[in-house]
């Protein structure tokens, strides 16, 4: 007969005994991304990582069209949307839209997003290589490319949403704590804060001893 008084609520710890289990829980990430070579290496990372990721390759002239239907279908909690893209005249005419390739798809595609989300803490990721910094930040962006007018790696979109996955949902994530993870640094990517996405939910386990 066990006695009711050697009833024992625990908490399992990972390794060890009577302390707490844990569970991860990693957001769901869509990656649009223009090229095709990029977008199959991209989902080989978030599948090594361990996110949970939807990644399409996805024209950049076509975004606009399928990013506000994509976020409307998986609801996401990170969106990256990056290609390629460059200035016509470089080292002028910064805030012309029409000097940059296919920075107005990407600040369309998040303007759709914006409009198609019902999660008002979606965090997205926009831009590529030379685009139109100020533009996608205006648009709703909250970490873009490129504040320097600069070439940035392919990595760099991915280091910037692995990071916001796997931060606590109680913490910030600011642009100081990736930049030195970053090509280039705040030159390439930049930002403010924004809150990470994972949730760790605790289970309590009861035991008799």
């Amino acid at each position: 007969f066990i006695k009711m008084e050697r009833l024992r609520l625990c908490l399992v710890l990972e390794n060890k005994v009577l302390f707490r289990n844990f569970i991860k829980k990693y957001t769901k990430l869509i990656s649009a991304d223009g090229d095709k070579k990029y977008s199959e290496k991209s989902n080989i990372y978030y599948k090594k990582v361990g996110l949970n990721a939807i990644v399409k390759n996805i024209p950049e002239r076509n975004q606009p069209i399928f990013v506000g239907a994509l976020v409307k279908k998986y609801k996401p909690e990170i969106l990256v949307i990056t290609g390629h893209d460059g200035m016509i005249k470089k080292g002028k005419d910064f805030t012309d839209i029409y000097n940059y390739r296919n920075s107005g798809y990407f600040i369309k595609a998040v303007e759709e997003a914006r409009k198609n989300s019902i999660r008002d803490d979606l965090v997205i990721f926009a831009g590529a290589c030379q685009s139109y910094y100020e533009g996608m930040i205006m648009a709703g962006a909250n970490f873009a490319s490129s504040p320097a007018r600069i070439l940035i790696d392919f990595m760099d979109p991915i280091i910037v949403a692995e990071k916001v996955a796997i931060t606590d949902e109680k913490k910030f994530v600011t642009i100081k704590d990736i930049e030195d993870e970053l090509r280039d640094g705040q030159r390439g990517v930049s930002r403010n804060r924004w809150q990470g996405k994972k949730e760790i939910t605790y289970h309590l386990k009861l035991y008799i001893i």
